[in-house]
């Protein structure tokens, strides 16, 4: 274990932590292992980062799974009234606490970042010519999932990274490519925190400062209010298949622009005839894997495997090379918002629960379309099920006034896929209907992948990917 100067304080709260932590780690939201028991868990890192006033350390933990997370801790004799949830147990005379909330210790690591000088195993990285104000009020925010986001002022965001992993680190790459690309539809970066090369695990990203963008509010929310108003009739414009298709047009737009930067910023190449072969094989054994833990997938593995065999048979003809990219990895509505002059992309960070070597693999950037037309689908009927009041797989097709509403939810997703890939051909990019047998190989992937989630945590919902199965393992369809 790698300790501060401090050695007895920070040996004390690191052994005091390893008794505490297993319970209260188990219980937070962004701990992946939440279908096992409470994990055994050792402090490898434990670092004072402020010693004066109320101590604030930054804490890297190993599971027995050798899964690393991170935690920024406070330490006060007293804590808040307002941070009583964050109570992590005592140690000695003090409390321990998860620091994200308090904004006194959140505003000095700001300032650690915004002076971007190394503090023994821990380096605070600012990125040149960047701005970084101090003595802004911090609030953490209470959307993210996976990591833990902390909003200073209106004018910064910084990402606290829970999951960390060695190695560079997608997004800081991604983030850094678009900036110097400029113009490009995201939040710039300012700067991040990570631990040097000799720090247990190597260099590992734990933060990432960013710009925080204006704006009202994700692409998710809106497109499934827009979706909803036209299953029930109230478009502005003929329903269903108005609402949303400007907006839709834009996200094309946004992604082809982001695309386009991380192209010019970063490498690109074209697939050769071997590697085509193992992309197959990797989305086939993807197909084996799920169908073991889906059975209702079972009836259409023999021509999903034919899907993939289409995509090999293409992509080595030569006619229509096999190109690809650094691209976002994991792009949906949810991932985009609604910006003062348009939509940004946002969380570069890649599929949750891929490898770090997996999310900064070249992909074909038709891999982040099919994600996004699959995407349009989830909310047309995220958006159906709210009106009829039960999820999908409660849904009766003897309901007839339920049938007519899920074929207008469908309309608005066929629509506005349309119009998605209409601004993606729009800004530049190449159009993702004239790939279809590409398109659809990925498309079919994605649907996979949402069938094994779903079966796992909402099998009530399983009906939607489901039936983009049957759509797609049956005859060849364009993005429409």
């Amino acid at each position: 274990m790698t300790v501060s100067t401090d050695v007895t304080e920070t040996g004390r709260i690191a052994a005091d932590l390893h008794r505490l932590l297993p319970g209260w780690l188990a219980r937070q939201r962004w701990f992946g292992g939440k279908d096992r028991a409470a994990p055994d868990v050792e402090p490898v890192l434990v670092e004072t980062l402020c010693a004066d006033g109320p101590r604030l350390l930054l804490v890297v933990v190993r599971t027995e799974h050798d899964e690393w997370y991170q935690l920024l801790v406070g330490e006060r004799p007293d804590v808040p009234v307002d941070l009583a949830d964050a109570v992590i147990g005592p140690s000695g005379p003090s409390l321990l606490y998860e620091a994200t909330g308090d904004p006194e210790l959140m505003g000095r690591l700001l300032a650690l970042i915004a002076a971007g000088e190394p503090s023994g195993p821990v380096e605070f990285h600012r990125v040149p010519g960047a701005e970084i104000p101090a003595g802004l009020s911090a609030a953490v925010l209470t959307a993210e999932q996976s990591n833990t986001s902390i909003a200073f002022g209106g004018r910064m965001m910084l990402k606290v990274l829970r999951h960390v992993v060695p190695g560079p680190n997608a997004e800081v790459e991604m983030l850094t490519a678009l900036r110097r690309a400029g113009g490009v539809p995201s939040a710039a970066p300012l700067g991040w925190v990570g631990t040097s090369a000799s720090a247990p695990g190597g260099g590992i990203t734990l933060g990432i400062l960013q710009e925080f963008v204006p704006n009202r509010g994700d692409g998710w929310a809106a497109a499934v209010e827009e979706a909803r108003a036209c299953v029930v009739g109230e478009c502005e414009s003929v329903a269903p298949l108005g609402g949303f298709a400007k907006e839709a047009h834009g996200l094309g737009r946004a992604a082809a622009r982001v695309h386009a930067a991380l192209a010019g910023q970063l490498e690109t190449r074209e697939l050769g005839p071997a590697e085509v072969d193992e992309l197959v094989a990797v989305l086939t054994g993807r197909l084996e894997a799920a169908v073991d833990q889906v059975p209702a997938l079972l009836p259409f593995a023999r021509q999903l495997r034919a899907v993939h065999q289409d995509l090999g048979e293409v992509a080595k003809r030569g006619h229509a090379p096999l190109l690809v990219q650094r691209i976002h990895g994991d792009l949906h509505l949810g991932q985009t918002l609604r910006g003062e002059d348009g939509w940004v992309v946002i969380d570069f960070e890649g599929e949750p629960g891929q490898p770090e070597e997996e999310r900064r693999r070249l992909q074909p950037a038709l891999r982040d379309i099919a994600s996004m037309l699959r995407s349009f689908d989830y909310a047309a009927h995220h958006a159906l099920a709210a009106v009829l009041g039960v999820p999908p797989g409660d849904q009766s097709p003897q309901n007839l006034h339920g049938t007519r509403l899920a074929r207008r939810a469908s309309a608005w997703a066929v629509h506005n896929r349309r119009a998605f890939c209409d601004g993606y051909t729009a800004a530049g990019g190449t159009d993702p209907r004239s790939q279809p047998v590409l398109l659809r190989a990925f498309e079919a992937d994605k649907a996979v992948y949402e069938a094994v989630y779903e079966a796992h945590n909402r099998p009530e919902w399983l009906s939607i990917p489901m039936a983009a199965v049957r759509r797609l393992a049956g005859r060849q369809r364009s993005a429409g």
